[in-house]
């Protein structure tokens, strides 16, 4: 009998011990969840917002308490690759999704976590039909509306043509969006816009007739609504024709300075903008500065900075709302949303930042010039 006794406590002794061991171990793991292009041309967003999501669930984890752990799955910017990656995702016990990367995966995955009831913040993907529709999907970086608008008055507001063509990408959400808002915000400023010209996928290869027509137009200034790996071409094809306007981009263009085998003095003097500069001397971008080369040996790009911004935002949310670890994903959307809608957050983007309900982020963009292959804020 005694002997049944000493079993009976020393088995209660172990489960015990278990049971202390995953309140203070996996049980309080919030998982953070994301896709986005690892692989493939627009490899270098992706990879710049794992890196910096990685360092701030590190520095995160070590303050004790509330505990992340992130996955990133890579859908090589295809929306058909980030769905299977979204479900995944599901597969591995995600409670928060840190969103899709790029903009067209972004609408797919997106819809998916607003079906299933999944907290999404997405870092970059800016179309305005990512959020659309969806209350529980929200942005930490612009809004494509809002980066065409700052643009056309950030050219007006310093007179920097007189003459102005767009070239953008007519199949994707993306370039669309932005050139759509950018055009009429030009007219409402009085901007004269010479010439537009447009590409697709197929022809993302040769722009000499855009970049003639532009030239014969008179436009001394560009606007190139677009991400980088078009625009590189744009400016070495320029180049070649003896064709030097201003060139004006936006956040897409962010990451041009690390794609592999590209001159950049072919980017001098592009003004891109842009919620980040890596050369900000503010004490947590400087930090985050040496974290991010010593990880990745790398400048950080604006990607990184809000993939770095959404992760201490989930975190300030996430103690707000009091969410716990093994909650039902429906739970911590719904204690998320209200969170995000009532709070301010101070990050590297941006200070005292706010969400609307429709998941825009209210902060003030910047505009930085390519000077000696670094970003040089204005």
């Amino acid at each position: 009998m005694k002997k049944v006794i000493a079993l009976v406590m020393a088995l209660a002794m172990v489960f015990s011990f278990a049971a202390c061991g995953n309140e203070s171990g996996s049980a309080e793991t919030v998982k953070i969840g994301c896709t986005g292009p690892l692989t493939g041309p627009a490899a270098i967003y992706g990879q710049a917002v794992k890196n910096a999501a990685e360092i701030a669930v590190a520095e995160i984890n070590a303050k004790g308490g509330v505990q992340f752990e992130f996955k990133m799955e890579d859908d090589s910017h295809d929306p058909e690759k980030a769905e299977n990656a979204y479900n995944a995702l599901k597969d591995w016990g995600m409670d928060v999704m840190m969103g899709t990367v790029t903009s067209a995966p972004a609408e797919v995955t997106a819809a998916n976590a607003y079906a299933d009831r999944y907290f999404y913040l997405t870092p970059s993907a800016s179309s305005t039909n990512v959020t659309k529709g969806k209350d529980n999907v929200f942005q930490m970086c612009f809004t494509d509306p809002n980066q065409g608008s700052g643009a056309a008055t950030y050219i007006a507001e310093h007179d920097l043509a007189d003459n102005i063509a767009v070239i953008w990408k007519n199949d994707d959400s993306y370039s669309t969006g932005i050139r759509d808002t950018f055009v009429a915000k030009a007219a409402e400023l009085g901007l004269n816009i010479v010439d537009e010209e447009t590409f697709t996928d197929a022809t993302a290869t040769d722009f000499t007739v855009q970049i003639q027509k532009c030239q014969e137009a008179g436009a001394d200034l560009v606007f190139l609504p677009m991400y980088y790996t078009p625009a590189s071409l744009i400016f070495a094809q320029a180049e070649t024709a003896g064709y030097n306007p201003t060139w004006f981009g936006v956040d897409g263009m962010d990451g041009i300075l690390a794609l592999e085998g590209f001159d950049t003095s072919l980017a001098e003097g592009v003004i891109v903008l842009t919620p980040y500069s890596a050369d900000d001397t503010s004490e947590m971008n400087q930090n985050f500065v040496k974290a991010y080369q010593e990880k990745a040996n790398d400048i950080p790009n604006q990607f990184a900075a809000d993939a770095y911004d959404c992760i201490y935002a989930i975190y300030q949310a996430v103690e707000k709302a009091g969410v716990k670890a093994g909650m039902k994903n429906d739970e911590i959307c719904t204690k998320m949303v209200e969170a995000f809608t009532t709070m301010s957050f101070d990050g590297l983007t941006g200070a005292s930042m706010t969400w609307a309900a429709d998941g825009t982020v209210s902060k003030s963009p910047n505009a930085v010039v390519i000077q000696e292959g670094t970003y040089v804020g204005l």
